[in-house]
């Protein structure tokens, strides 16, 4: 089997976000009002090799909303959620097909610079990974690398991104400290503060809470539904009761595909599919 990925037109996906922006989201301002879809799904198919994973997904994600993907180990979850700020490009044998449009523009686009693509659609990963830095460089460091703020701008933006994570005033009085001396919910936090500080309108969350006991997966759950106001967020779980709780939407994976998309009141209450009903009463997965 060969599976290519033709290069859609030329997009500006890779265009860096305007200074403005850091501004409207210190005074407070949603970036992303009520609109269309933040990220639309077309027909896209994902393989290792001859190993296809996701077969012909079609859906959209919401600006400003909380989407969930679940699904058994081994459907493509974490594929598909890897795929959304093109993880896997250096991995060898992967291949796609078909589309996915950030606001409109194919993340394929020949000028997309990927880089640029990876800070508008920032990355939780499921265990914390803190650099072996402090706490303020950790935060710091995307934006001081990629030159999204001035010097002066630094202690603010940390203060901002600390806030929206919900740990500065855990952390204010000991910015120079390692993070890694930090406990794993904090760790987490920290992490997620690191992501803000690319300024990214896409939050991507793989197994956020997997690693962390109940309080601080309470705490993780608490910031996520705050977060939807300014940005749009897709996180990948195994846990339907986390689903239920923090999701607006939800989409069931099984087997590489899409089996079931939509509101996820209506998902968990009354599916439209056999398979959904089962994996989400427990029947398997």
């Amino acid at each position: 089997m060969t599976t290519t990925m033709t290069a859609p037109p030329p997009s500006s996906v890779g265009t860096p976000l305007p200074r403005a922006t850091f501004a409207r989201k210190v005074a407070g301002v949603p970036t992303h009002p009520d609109g269309p879809p933040a990220i639309e799904v077309r027909d896209f198919g994902f393989a290792y090799g001859p190993a296809r994973i996701l077969n012909r997904l079609n859906f959209n994600i919401a600006r400003n909303a909380v989407t969930a993907i679940i699904g058994p180990s081994g459907c493509g979850k974490s594929t598909f959620l890897r795929s959304l700020n093109r993880l896997h490009d250096l991995v060898p044998g992967a291949a796609y097909s078909g589309d996915i449009l950030l606001h409109g523009r194919s993340i394929f686009g020949r000028d997309v610079d990927v880089v640029a693509l990876r800070q508008r659609i920032g990355m939780v990963f499921q265990r914390p990974n803190p650099f072996p830095k402090s706490i303020f460089e950790n935060v710091t460091f995307g934006p001081r690398l990629n030159r999204l703020a001035t010097a002066r701008e630094l202690p603010e933006l940390a203060e901002y991104c600390l806030r929206k994570a919900a740990l500065w005033d855990e952390v204010k009085d000991r910015l120079d400290e390692p993070g890694t001396g930090l406990s794993g919910g904090q760790q987490q936090r920290l992490c997620l503060a690191r992501a803000l500080g690319n300024r990214p309108e896409v939050l991507l969350m793989d197994e956020p809470c997997s690693a962390l006991d109940p309080i601080a997966t309470q705490r993780i759950e608490e910031l996520i539904f705050e977060l939807k106001r300014d940005y749009t967020i897709v996180i990948v779980t195994h846990n339907m009761q986390q689903a239920a709780r923090v999701s607006d939407f939800t989409g069931f994976f099984d087997r590489g595909e899409l089996v079931e998309f939509g509101e996820t009141e209506r998902m968990f209450t009354t599916p439209s599919n056999e398979r959904t009903e089962g994996y989400i009463t427990g029947r398997f997965g």
